[in-house]
């Protein structure tokens, strides 16, 4: 199967996004983490045994020709990034994720 798994895929933007905090931190400008949206295309593929699991591959850019068109599928996933170690706002919720240091006058 040409491509990588959705699981892989999701594991890998949440350490890109943990290395933006990271790399981020001491900066003037940040940024707030909002959702995360992914337009993706997708194999769906299943092993030959019995018991297997369905696992969904993203078809790497330019390999979707290799599949036919029944076999790939454009979905969409909207992900919103938590900290589970902040402290939750005074709503309840989980506060929002910036990307760096203290709050600025006029930030928001």
């Amino acid at each position: 199967m040409s491509g990588i798994e959705l699981a892989s895929l999701v594991q890998q933007l949440r350490e890109e996004l943990a290395l933006a905090l990271v790399q981020a931190e001491g900066e003037r400008i940040r940024f707030e983490l909002g959702p995360v949206e992914l337009s993706l295309t997708v194999t769906v593929g299943r092993e030959a045994k019995p018991g297997s699991k369905i696992r969904f591959w993203v078809v790497e850019a330019g390999a979707e020709a290799t599949f036919s068109r029944e076999a790939v599928q454009e979905i969409k996933m909207v992900l919103t990034p938590v900290d589970t170690t902040a402290k939750p706002g005074p709503d309840g919720k989980p506060a929002p994720i910036r990307i760096s240091g203290d709050q600025l006058p006029g930030e928001r």
